[in-house]
C-alpha cells in the first residue's frame, strides 16, 4: 500500500514497497550509477515496482537504493498525463554505451515506443550520473542535462539514504 504526501497542487510524494529502500551492495561492480526513472502511460508505479525486481534479477548490475516517487506535471509536451519520476542507484561494470543500450532494452521491454520527444510513455529510463564523469555525444549526455533544474530529478535524489549520493554531483560547475 502506497503512502501519499501532496507537497501543493501539483506536485505528490508516494511511499512504495520498494521506493525509498536501501540494500546492502554485496558484488564487486566497478562503478555506481544514478538512472532516473519515469513514466505516464498506465500505472506507473505498480510499472516501477515490477523493475525494482526485474533489475535486481539481471546479473550485470546491482540495484543499490530508490527514492520516493513523485508525480509531477510534464514540461515540454504539456498536453498529456503528469508523470510518476524516482531514482535508482545501481553498480554496474558495463561502460555507459553498453549501459544505455541495456537500457534502451529495458524500456522496450516494459512497453516503450518512441513517437516525439517529450511524448508520453510507459518507462523512461535516463542515466543522470555515471561516477563523476562527465560524457557528451550525439546519444548520450552525461551528466544528464538540466538534471538540477527539474523537481522530478532532484527531489527524489534528495531522497535517497544513502548521504554519499552527493558524490555524483557535488563538484559539478552548475
Amino acid at each position: 500500500m502506497a503512502l501519499r504526501r501532496t507537497l501543493d497542487n501539483t506536485h505528490t510524494i508516494f511511499i512504495e514497497p520498494n521506493f525509498p529502500k536501501k540494500l546492502t551492495p554485496h558484488r564487486g561492480f566497478r562503478y555506481r550509477v544514478v538512472l532516473g526513472v519515469g513514466g505516464n502511460i498506465g500505472d506507473v508505479r505498480r510499472r516501477m515496482n515490477r523493475l525494482w525486481v526485474y533489475l535486481q534479477r539481471l546479473s550485470l548490475l546491482e540495484v543499490i537504493q530508490s527514492g520516493v516517487i513523485l508525480r509531477n506535471p510534464p514540461f515540454g509536451y504539456t498536453q498529456q498525463n503528469d508523470f510518476e519520476n524516482t531514482v535508482i542507484e545501481i553498480a554496474t561494470s558495463l561502460s555507459p554505451r553498453a549501459l544505455l543500450r541495456l537500457i534502451w532494452r529495458i524500456e522496450k521491454r516494459f512497453g516503450r515506443r518512441r513517437s516525439f520527444a517529450n511524448a508520453p510513455r510507459t518507462l523512461d529510463l535516463d542515466i543522470l550520473f555515471f561516477e563523476k564523469r562527465s560524457i557528451r555525444t550525439k546519444e548520450l549526455s552525461i551528466p544528464h542535462p538540466h538534471w538540477h533544474e527539474r523537481v522530478s530529478v532532484t527531489l527524489p535524489l534528495g531522497s535517497l539514504a544513502r548521504k554519499g549520493a552527493r558524490r555524483y554531483y557535488e563538484d559539478l560547475d552548475i
